[in-house]
């Protein structure tokens, strides 16, 4: 039996498709032909500040084994999948497929982690792929042969969590999605130890559905397969479901982001985490964004926090300067209109400034709050009518509206990749040693 990783990306477009749908349908295919999984589709988001990406960003792999005898005709099955289901008719669609076979080496793993964490070029992944006698297909330009390569070089072996996808019948794509929102709220009450970001606690707006035009009904996501299965069969829906599949991913672990050691290290277009001291006051801008910068001794950066955002732009409101902070987040490159600025996903307080409020002085002689005659012209009292040059106003320190702690992103604009606070203390290590029965339909 030989080891066959098949990865495969950027097949669809903001218009239409989804690679997901393409690696249901070939789940089916495969194992019809005779293959078997030795795990549960992988589905890999890579790194969300590409100025390329399709939404998600989402790579996928399949990983099987198969007889010898086998390999032509599932190579011959997964690229007419990949060409019959990709939106080619788009200008920036450039499907990739890469064929691996054998054990994955460490080589592959360090590539799949810089295109995670960082931007890579396609002449990376063409080297890697010669060197290890592996076969790639590229569609029009092949940009997607990248994630591809990543996609079998994420093998999941750190911090995991799964997904089942249903996928909606082709008469009803386009329209809008019927599910029993209650059904939805009922399902995560019951299985929130088990599940994470089914419904924003802010506003109360489901998140399982999409909104695009891709033909997804809706996602579960969860911390192992049993659960988002259970999960699933709580949901009522309103239509009816073409096929599902779980899925393995690095959704919820922020494995896109990167500690650096200085601000001078960051870098448009990657995730990264960085430590610094407000350097002023927040700014509110229109629309309710808000905008402050770290500094350490290497330079300063600007941070945005977004009005959708909720929980973390009302903390990102009430830092100061001085306040020792942790940044989490994806670099935006300098326009005309800002500088280099950190997309926020998280932020971390580890220290306080001290908030200090100047009060006129209370007058000496009848203890009434004196006024200011003017910038060093001193003091004096409306009641009595003393005045003073020596007196100077009083400094208090007041009470922070703001705690120590981590302040992450409401569940309704968190990023696939970004880790919810309710996974902090469930990460996982390892691959499954054996999958569920039954993982897919049909």
């Amino acid at each position: 039996m030989i080891k066959m990783h098949i990865g495969f990306d950027d097949t669809d477009s903001p218009r239409m498709g989804c690679t997901t749908y393409i690696a249901a349908l070939l789940v089916e295919k495969l194992l019809s032909t005779g293959a078997s999984f030795t795990d549960y589709p992988n589905l890999v988001r890579l790194n969300p500040n590409v100025p390329w990406k399709t939404r998600g960003n989402g790579a996928l792999c399949l990983r099987i084994k198969c007889n010898d005898n086998l390999i032509e005709k599932i190579m011959e099955t997964v690229i007419d999948t990949v060409e019959e289901n990709s939106d080619l008719g788009y200008e920036g669609t450039d499907p990739g497929v890469v064929f691996f076979f054998g054990n994955v080496p460490q080589e592959v793993k360090d590539f799949a982690r810089r295109t995670i964490q960082g931007v890579v070029k396609i002449e990376e992944a063409l080297k890697l792929i010669k060197t290890f006698k592996a076969e790639a297909v590229g569609l029009k330009k092949g940009r997607g042969v990248i994630g591809s390569l990543a996609a079998v070089g994420e093998t999941l072996e750190g911090d995991h969590t799964y997904e089942v996808i249903a996928y909606r019948t082709p008469e009803n794509r386009g329209t809008p999605r019927r599910l029993d929102t209650l059904s939805v709220k009922e399902m995560n009450e019951k299985t929130s130890r088990l599940t994470f970001n089914n419904v924003d606690p802010e506003t109360g707006r489901i998140l399982v559905t999409p909104r695009g035009p891709d033909p997804i009904l809706y996602g579960i996501r969860g911390e192992n397969p049993k659960a988002v299965k259970q999960a699933q069969e709580m949901i009522r829906q309103r239509e009816p479901v073409e096929r599902w599949v779980i899925f393995r991913t690095n959704h919820g672990t922020d494995a896109h982001l990167r500690k650096v050691n200085s601000v001078s290290e960051i870098q448009p277009f990657n995730p990264v985490v960085v430590q610094g001291v407000a350097a002023k006051e927040p700014q509110v801008i229109p629309g309710g964004h808000v905008i402050f910068s770290i500094k350490d001794e290497t330079g300063e950066i600007d941070c945005a926090a977004y009005e959708p955002t909720g929980a973390l732009c009302e903390a990102s409101k009430n830092l100061i300067a001085g306040d020792f902070l942790e940044v989490f987040g994806g670099v935006r490159s300098a326009s005309s209109k800002h500088s280099v600025t950190i997309n926020l996903e998280k932020v971390r307080v580890l220290k306080l400034a001290p908030k200090i409020n100047f009060f006129n002085p209370p007058c000496p002689q009848c203890g009434k709050r004196m006024k200011s005659m003017g910038k060093k012209q001193g003091f004096r009292c409306d009641r009595c009518g003393f005045r003073s040059s020596e007196l100077k106003k009083l400094a208090v320190e007041v009470k922070r509206d703001l705690k120590r702690g981590l302040y992450v992103t409401s569940p309704r604009s968190q990023r696939h990749l970004t880790k919810p606070l309710c996974r902090y203390g469930r990460k996982k290590s390892k691959a499954p040693k054996k999958m569920i029965k039954c993982w897919h339909f049909p």
